[in-house]
């Protein structure tokens, strides 16, 4: 046990938290694990303490302790309920810890993991959009590697050289342009959720889904590579390449670029975190390139997909615009999941809250916290007004 490096994963039930028990189940030998947290299923949360012979669970919704309890009788494995508990599970040391909690709700479990030291594998975007800053400072101050997970991140992680900063012409994120990148703007004013959810090439939760239909995804993430690799907005550039090969590159002074290709699997970038500084084996698709014959590669269009060209507006604005980009997205993806506005209104709903919400100097969680609410209010409300309401009804 004391050779065994200790994992804990924030989010375990959902689809990164999946995969991440899919690879510590085939390398049993080499980690033990600390904590598995989920919201609210709690069966698979139970049955994957089981398999896994975690140490403790703990379930956000504390309507399900008794249930999480009962599953677990007789283990041995100690349960927990509630977001604080999440918090504190968090915080308990570990060598390396997968933070997958989806959107805003991740932020304070990932700075308490980062507190505790080690490694943090951070898989959720939305945390370090509106909150970089701090959470660049703090894994700085605690001396915790953050090591990104999300397939761009990570592709750039594994090609960018510190060493050459100087020589980096520019990051190139890749996207796969999603469900709708050969539809028209009249043909996506009348897009459902089952189409916005249903991506051509990876297999990912309903938020993150509707977020690479509209092209938000990559908004986020080029404010992610521009605090996690601590890169001007001008140097990070954005391509559409539809088969999802190439997950992203780095482009050099010399006319070099430099790139990480891999099928679309998550479990790549995964295995390549969890395996940190090292490399181990995973069950995940493999590439064949002589099969694959080709890859392409396209301008993006940024008239039918404009959320990207906020992404450098809210940089240049300051870490305020960045988290008011964030939180007016979630509440506007989930009214459109919600079949409350239209695909289209998406976008629009979070230009127009960018454009009347006067941003805050973020110092601190608890201001981060507070405007970060105050955005959400602000966008629930324009959604709500008869303005909102004209656009969904033309």
């Amino acid at each position: 046990m004391a050779d065994l490096k200790i994992v804990s994963i924030l989010g375990a039930t959902g689809s990164i938290g999946r995969s991440t028990v899919d690879l510590l189940k085939a390398h049993r030998e080499r980690y033990a694990v600390n904590v598995l947290t989920a919201q609210g299923n709690v069966e698979l949360l139970a049955e994957q303490a089981r398999e896994l012979r975690a140490r403790k669970a703990v379930i956000g919704d504390e309507a399900l302790f008794a249930v999480l309890k009962d599953r677990l009788a007789g283990t041995g494995i100690a349960c927990a309920a509630g977001r604080k508990a999440i918090i504190e599970a968090a915080a308990d040391p570990a060598d390396w810890t997968m933070a997958a909690i989806v959107g805003m709700a991740g932020l304070e479990p990932i700075l308490a993991a980062i507190g505790q030291g080690g490694c943090v594998a951070i898989a959720n975007k939305e945390p370090l959009v509106a909150a970089g800053k701090l959470v660049i400072a703090e894994a700085r101050k605690r001396g915790t590697t953050l090591l990104p997970v999300d397939s761009e991140h990570n592709a750039v992680f594994q090609v960018f050289e510190p060493e050459n900063r100087g020589g980096i012409e520019r990051i190139v994120l890749t996207a796969s342009g999603g469900p709708f990148r050969t539809w028209t703007l009249a043909q996506m004013t009348q897009a459902t959720p089952e189409q916005a959810v249903a991506h051509p090439n990876w297999s990912m939760g309903a938020k993150i889904s509707v977020d690479s239909a509209s092209m938000m995804n990559k908004a986020l993430e080029v404010i992610e590579a521009s605090y996690l690799f601590d890169m001007p907005p001008e140097k990070i550039d954005v391509l559409v390449h539809p088969q999802s090969i190439i997950h992203s590159m780095v482009e050099y002074a010399d006319g070099s670029f430099l790139a990480q290709l891999g099928a679309p699997d998550m479990r790549t970038p995964i295995a390549n975190a969890l395996g940190w500084p090292g490399r181990i084996a995973t069950s995940g698709l493999r590439l064949d390139l002589a099969a694959l014959k080709r890859l392409d590669f396209e301008t993006l269009d940024s008239a039918r997909f404009p959320a990207v060209g906020l992404a450098y507006d809210c940089l240049r604005a300051g870490p305020g615009a960045c988290l008011a980009l964030n939180a007016a997205n979630e509440v506007a993806v989930q009214a459109f999941l919600d079949r409350k506005i239209g695909f289209l209104q998406i976008v629009d709903t979070v230009r127009a809250v960018l454009d009347f919400t006067k941003f805050e100097q973020l110092a601190d969680l608890p201001g981060i916290i507070s405007f970060d609410q105050a955005v959400r209010q602000a966008a629930k409300s324009y959604i709500l007004s008869e303005a909102a309401s004209e656009k969904v009804n033309r």
